[in-house]
């Protein structure tokens, strides 16, 4: 798994490649908390590298976006393949998230 962020005008992309699952969870949540730290008032979590996410995963992204609303945050997902769209449908999560299938379009958003 990497992880990589970038900041784009206002908005910070978090970008996930690889597994998202507890081996990350540190990792995300320390950078997620030095990006609302900075003031970073608008994320997107690019999800478009992601092979594969399991509970702890889940776990993860629920953190995020509680994290976010305590922390008056934006959080959007971006690039979510079918798979994990299905996983979000099955644990009724689909409407917890603003996802949109391109970052660019995520970005946008914003304005």
């Amino acid at each position: 798994m990497r992880i990589n962020a970038q900041d784009y005008n206002d908005v910070t992309v978090v970008e996930l490649q690889g597994d998202v699952d507890g081996d990350i969870t540190d990792s995300v949540k320390d950078l997620i908390t030095s990006v609302v730290a900075g003031n970073r008032l608008r994320i997107v979590l690019d999800m478009s590298n992601v092979s594969s996410i399991d509970s702890q995963g889940l776990e993860l992204l629920l953190w995020v976006r509680q994290y976010c609303q305590q922390n008056k945050t934006q959080l959007k997902l971006a690039g979510l393949d079918e798979n994990i769209e299905k996983i979000l449908e099955i644990t009724g999560l689909q409407t917890d998230f603003d996802r949109h299938p391109e970052l660019a379009e995520a970005v946008r958003s914003f304005a």
